[in-house]
């Protein structure tokens, strides 16, 4: 058996077969001697495994469903099948750096109680620019948290390792005892949210998630869905709701409840009223129709409903 660790990077493809090709194309240059990539297809129009096939891109293993999963089914299914000791998912519209698994990997050994790791993330358009350097702490008053040094120019001011309170959706490598103890992405959320739910479980199971600023990559972003559209106000109205009726309870919600129905949404609705965007005021009906419709449940990616999951 090999002393060196096996990296399962994960990644989703949808309708986006070039995008998903330059993620490949960069990992050409990765450095780390054992990895394996699954691309999992999200029900694209069109099957993109022969286009792949015939990039001959190494270590590819391509996972087609026949329907779009959304980003925690799709990574699910991923995980499921990946070998590796240390899981990666990351988006497809990133493009990776030399030696960025060895600097996640080399992170675990910090400490044992660090569960997940992600790199500084900078935009692909603006190479200088940072997009995340670990999370701010939830606000439990108005769910919102705030990614430390968004849109900053990056002149080294955020290259301090350390502990952060939320992973990127974009870039997280995690442990695979985290599968066993925390369970999977939880697939109620279907698009947004469910790396920050995910990480709340986490860090409640004692581990630690960890912001790596010698590990870097550079992210397209929103490219699945674009910078703002019907079905994005949706998923964030919803999946804001249920988020926080999941992970906090008490005062703190009830406040959150007062500032949501009665500051956040009508400023948004008003928005949207004014330029008579009607799809977009939709989206938040029925968004909010939804979680009044749907009970808070435990996550359905308990630990006990891991079945199918490749055993290390």
């Amino acid at each position: 058996m090999s002393s060196v660790p096996l990296i399962s990077l994960i990644t989703i493809n949808f309708n986006q077969a070039d995008v998903t090709c330059a993620l490949l194309e960069s990992t050409r240059h990765l450095t780390y001697p054992r990895f394996e990539i699954i691309v999992v297809d999200n029900g694209s129009a069109e099957d993109p495994t022969e286009r792949i096939r015939r990039g001959n891109y190494p270590f590819v293993t391509v996972l087609r469903s026949e329907n779009n999963l959304g980003f925690s089914g799709g990574n699910n299914l991923g995980i499921r099948q990946a070998k590796g000791d240390y899981l990666f998912l990351l988006n497809n519209d990133t493009e990776v750096t030399p030696d960025l698994l060895e600097q996640l990997l080399k992170s675990f050994a910090l400490n044992p109680a660090i569960g997940v790791v992600c790199p500084k993330i900078r935009y692909f358009d603006q190479p200088d620019t940072i997009q995340y350097a670990g999370y701010r702490p939830l606000n439990r008053f108005t769910g919102r948290t705030w990614a430390i040094g968004l849109q900053e120019k990056d002149s080294g001011q955020y290259d301090q390792p350390g502990p952060t309170h939320f992973a990127h959706g974009a870039a997280m490598m995690l442990r695979r005892e985290v599968l066993r103890r925390v369970g999977l992405l939880d697939e109620s959320y279907f698009l947004y949210y469910e790396e920050l739910d995910w990480s709340m479980r986490i860090r409640r199971a004692g581990f630690q998630i960890f912001y790596q600023p010698k590990a870097l990559i550079y992210h397209k972003e929103s490219l699945s869905v674009g910078k703002n559209n019907p079905l994005k106000v949706y998923y964030h109205t919803r999946n804001r709701l249920l988020f926080m009726r999941r992970n906090v309870s008490g005062f703190p919600l009830l406040i959150f409840c007062l500032y949501y129905f009665l500051i956040a949404l009508p400023k948004a609705a008003f928005v949207y009223f004014r330029g008579w965007q009607k799809d977009y005021l939709k989206a938040i009906r029925d968004a909010v129709v939804w979680n009044f419709r749907h009970p808070v449940a435990q996550s359905s990616a308990r630990p006990d409903r891991l079945s199918g999951l490749t055993e290390r």
